[in-house]
Parts: structure tokens; sequence; C-alpha cells
């Protein structure tokens, strides 16, 4: 929780300076400027600013993004039944956990995550909140008009649905990986991977440049810190010698549909037997290894070890 956001809404509410401010909480008016640079602060004291500004258990920084409490409140509950329906409509065959989790979440974590990734691809969250999404929240007849034709709407619940497939993918092929005890991987670029993955899912969506110039950087950006992770996470699986049934790479580079098609495939048990074409490899040269071990023993059991010429003329393509 920072400081510096609870102090700014306490003073808001309380409508008085930071010398009242400090008389108030019995500190000096140095420790409230100290605060407000992001010093860290108590629990207690936390608690102290937070009744002040009557926030009760919303977070500062999500009331500070949303313009007010009240309408940090209807965010947070169009959120929920964004992400309510797009898990609705998933078809993976995956619970998308950041979704499922986050609707029974009192303080809508989902809903701080969302508009970060909003604000880094450059988008700018309205003040006060759209009185025409107003029936969404309330559970009205056209809730799903007012999101198709509310231009942050929609693209909240087009963010929700390609993290319905990109979770899903993720949950498939990448989860256990990143959770192998073997692997030991807390606290390495791979541990951070699931946090990424609504940037990355908003990094897949067609947008117009035109009207958010700054995705073009965001999704960059993405791209390049997520395949670090993976890349990071294939080399680990690999020393360890543990088989991939597909490219993880995938995760970064393919669209969602694909990387939804792929979970759904995997779901459904269709690839069970499918192995990642490095497993290939690596069976193809342990063989080889073998037969470069053995083929001398026999051949000298045979006593034409002096006496063998290969042909290579035979293993030419085409022959």
């Amino acid at each position: 929780m920072k400081s510096s956001s609870l102090v700014e809404l306490a003073l808001s509410a309380q409508g008085c300076t930071q010398k009242e401010l400090a008389l108030k909480l019995r500190v000096s008016p140095a420790q409230i400027s100290k605060w407000k640079k992001g010093e860290h602060i108590s629990f207690e004291m936390s608690n102290r600013l937070s009744e002040l500004a009557g926030l009760g258990d919303l977070d500062p920084d999500v009331v500070l993004l949303a313009g007010s409490i009240e309408d940090a409140g209807k965010w947070i509950q169009l959120i929920r039944y964004l992400a309510e329906l797009s898990e609705f409509s998933a078809e993976t065959g995956y619970d998308t956990a950041p979704l499922v989790e986050e609707l029974d979440d009192d303080n809508c974590h989902l809903f701080w995550n969302t508009f970060h990734v909003l604000q880094e691809m450059g988008v700018n969250i309205p003040r006060p909140f759209p009185e025409e999404l107003e029936a969404c929240i309330a559970d009205g007849d056209d809730e799903d008009e007012a999101i198709w034709n509310n231009e942050i709407a929609s693209l909240i619940y087009d963010m929700f649905k390609a993290l319905t497939d990109v979770y899903g993918f993720y949950a498939a092929f990448v989860a256990d990986l990143v959770f192998d005890e073997g692997l030991d991987l807390v606290d390495t670029p791979a541990w951070e991977l699931d946090s990424e993955l609504l940037s990355l899912a908003a990094s897949k969506l067609d947008l117009d440049a035109s009207k958010i110039p700054g995705f073009p950087r965001f999704k960059k950006k993405v791209e390049s810190e997520v395949a670090e992770m993976v890349t990071y996470l294939k080399e680990r699986a690999f020393r360890a010698g543990i088989p991939l049934r597909i490219e993880l790479m995938d995760l970064v580079f393919d669209s969602h549909d694909e990387l939804g098609r792929a979970a759904e495939a995997h779901s459904f048990g269709f690839d069970q037997s499918r192995l990642h074409p490095d497993i290939y490899m690596n069976e193809l040269l342990t063989g080889m290894r073998v037969i470069h071990q053995v083929l001398p023993v026999i051949m000298k059991k045979l006593g034409i070890e002096d006496e063998f010429e290969l042909d290579t003329s035979e293993l030419r393509l085409g022959r």
C-alpha cells in the first residue's frame, strides 16, 4: 500500500492541510511530508489514514486511478462483470485463474492490473465513471450493448477474452514447469511469468495504433520481456531433462486464438502422444551415441575393425 496515495486521499477527504493532518495523527508535519514522498508507513498508521480517507477495504491506488471512492466501486463492479462474462464464454477447457479468483476479491486486484496495463498502452482512464455503463453494474437489460458501444469497456472485455486463451495455454503447457520443485524457479525470471499474462494477452489484440499510439511500443516491450522469461524456463527444463510437448515460445508470438485452440486440444487429450521436436532430436542423439559406443565393439569381435571403410556415397540423398 503506497503511503503517498493514503496521504493524498486523507487530505482530500478531511479537507485539511498537512499540518492539520499531522495533528490528527499526532505525528510531525515532516513525517507527513515523508509519507507523501513514498516513505514506508507502519500498518497502524496506514489503517488510521485509511479510516480518515473513508476507504474501507479499498486500495488507495485504485481510488486514485478511478478518481473517487464511488467511481472505484463502480469500476470494480464493471470489471467483475466483464471478467465473469469472459470466463463464461471461454473455450479452452481451463479455468482462467486471474479472472475466476478475483471475482470474490473485495479489493479487486484485477482492477489494478487491468488499469495498469491500460496505462502502459497509453489509454486514458475516463473520469467520472461513464454514465452509459451504469446499466452494466445495475444488471440492466441493455448492458451488453453499452459495453460494445463504449471503447474502454469493450477493450477491457477483449483483453479478458484474450486472457482466457493465453492463460489456457499457460495452464496446459507451462504452469507445471514453473511450479516444478525440481526446477527451483522461485525468484527467477520464469517465476514472474504468470503475472505478465494479462499484459501479454493485451499485446495480442489487433488495435489501431492511430487511436492508441503507445500500443506498438507496449507490444514490443511485453514480447521482449516474456520471451526472456520463456527462454529461461526452456533452458532450465532442458538441463533437467524435462520433455516439452509444445514449443513454449508460441506463448509469446502466436495469436491468442491459436493459443486457445492448442489449449483446447490439450484439454481434450488430442495431443497426448505428441512430443516437441527437441525431444525427438534428443532421442536421436542418444541413439547415435549408443551406436558410436557399441559399433566398434561389434566390429572388433567380428575381426573387421581394420578393414572396414565407410562408403559415404550410399548416404547421399536420393540413393
